[in-house]
């Protein structure tokens, strides 16, 4: 589980902003780890992740913990995913095409 900002759509593509910090969950949800805890805490450190944002990581870390545990929210049919395989059949996706003003 990558923890991040919400990406935003503009007009050259995406603007995604990682908070650098990672939770691994296994796909059968028995085990779990964090990942690039030093990275986060050495944003912390050059103010890249204020103290308001990592309030509301610590937060939202603690609430992810609890819907892991509970098998809620993206974790109530995980492991049923662990099963799903893209479909040969299926066209490739595709992003819309956008006139940019050169």
């Amino acid at each position: 589980m990558n923890f991040e900002h919400p990406i935003t759509r503009t007009n050259g593509g995406f603007d995604t902003f990682d908070l650098a910090v990672d939770l691994f969950i296994a796909p059968d949800l028995t085990r779990r780890r964090w990942k690039d805890e030093d990275e986060y805490a050495h944003a912390r450190r050059l103010g890249i992740v204020t103290h308001a944002q990592h309030r509301a990581v610590d937060a939202v870390r603690a609430q992810v913990l609890v819907m892991l545990e509970e098998r809620q929210g993206p974790f109530a049919t995980a492991v049923a995913w662990t099963a799903w395989r893209w479909n040969l059949a299926w066209p490739p996706p595709r992003l819309p095409q956008h006139d940019v003003a050169g």
